[in-house]
């Protein structure tokens, strides 16, 4: 005889089951977190801040980025050491990886979301991939001089036009790739724009290709709008009679940020965020800060900007206000903040506190902590807003 209760109980428990197996994740509340050390990334929600699942067997992922697909389900990961990996976010496994170079250091996702573009440092040089299957589709070796030696490839954006635009460290050389036709991309080189260029930032109206300056002081800036005016040099005297300090951290272009008129960068081996007039290009001030800054990221709305350090200082964070480019609040984390990325809409950012093994989420407006998650050695930090935005 059956036992109506217990048939009853089981009916319950199998419809509730299959709700939450059929219960959909969007794909706008996604990020991933990059896990350095383990070669994994977790995916959490970023609405409600928590952890969904881990993805293992990425490689080294100790300079790891990511860009994501047009319709944001997948993440494509780049690791030092050559991998290429198609993540998806809602099968929560690895949809198909390679190995592409010996030494990789970032990507980009075409304007078309079809092309997949990796910058190498081992061999020198950029290449093309099918984004839906990771063929290959072309392979740019970055070659110069008459010796035909290959340049380690830095700072690659995706640009309007279906183009892409990358630095060439050792050439001292920009690049503006058009893949139109991907199988038979188009190079201009912009030759001698200044002493190794380590780093690329494209502005987010996708006009302006801005490279920084290892080996002497300024940035490179292409008006990709005129490519044929070519590269002008901006911000040559800044710091010029100043000590310079050891760099233990080089800054991330990509971390720049664009507020209403201004540029806002960090000082390579000063203490100092720099804002520079976007009309003109000439330093407007120069604001001290607590270390050497690494990332020095806006709010979506542009008013706020949070700035880390590299060591020794790399347990604090330091937000600009940028109506008067005051310090309005200075803040201890933990131990190595890596990386910050803010909530689509801004009212929240997340904190990668590496040494400490969690990630930190912050109420922009009262600077107060609302989260924190276990990470294994957290590094980066993205979102997949990322997939609508130019440059990133």
């Amino acid at each position: 005889m059956i036992n109506i209760k217990l048939y009853f109980l089981a009916a319950v428990f199998c419809l509730t089951a299959c709700n939450q197996a059929t219960t959909p994740r969007p794909t706008g509340d996604l990020g991933v977190i990059i896990e350095r050390e383990t070669g994994s990334v977790q995916i959490v929600n970023t609405t409600k801040p928590a952890m969904l699942s881990r993805v293992e067997g990425l490689g080294d992922l100790s300079h790891a980025s990511v860009v994501f697909s047009r319709d944001q389900r997948y993440a494509y990961v780049f690791g030092r050491d050559g991998g290429l990996s198609k993540i998806d976010l809602l099968q929560d496994e690895i949809a198909k990886r390679i190995v592409q170079a010996g030494n990789s250091i970032g990507g980009a996702i075409s304007q078309d979301g079809k092309i997949i573009a990796v910058s190498n440092y081992t061999p020198g040089g950029v290449k093309l991939f099918d984004a839906e299957t990771l063929a290959p589709l072309a392979d740019i070796p970055a070659v110069y001089g008459d010796d035909g030696k290959l340049s380690k490839v830095v700072g690659l954006v995706d640009a309007p036009g279906q183009r892409f635009v990358c630095s060439l460290f050792d050439a001292d050389q920009i690049w503006l790739i058009d893949a139109k036709n991907p199988r038979q991309p188009q190079v201009q080189a912009f030759k001698n724009i200044g002493k190794q260029p380590y780093d690329g930032l494209l502005t987010p109206d996708g006009r302006f290709y801005a490279a920084g300056l290892f080996g002497e002081k300024g940035l490179a800036l292409l008006d990709l709008w005129q490519p044929e005016l070519g590269v002008i040099r901006i911000l040559a005297d800044y710091g010029k009679d100043d000590a310079q300090l050891p760099v233990y951290k080089m800054p991330h272009l990509e971390g720049w940020t664009v507020a209403g008129d201004w540029l806002l960068v960090p000082a390579i081996g000063q203490h100092e965020v720099l804002v520079v007039d976007r009309k003109n290009g000439q330093l407007a001030k120069r604001i001290a800060v607590a270390g050497q800054p690494v990332f020095v990221s806006a709010r979506p709305d542009g008013r706020h900007i949070w700035v880390n350090f590299a060591f020794p200082d790399n347990q604090i964070v330091q937000v600009i206000d940028v109506k008067d480019f005051s310090l309005v609040k200075t803040l201890q984390p933990g131990k190595a903040v890596l990386h910050m990325e803010f909530s689509p809409r801004g009212e929240a950012v997340w904190l990668a506190v590496r040494d400490d093994d969690r990630v930190l989420v912050y109420d922009t407006a009262t600077f107060s902590e609302i989260a924190r998650l276990p990470a294994q050695k957290p590094s980066g930090i993205f979102f997949t807003d990322r997939a609508n935005r130019i440059g990133w």
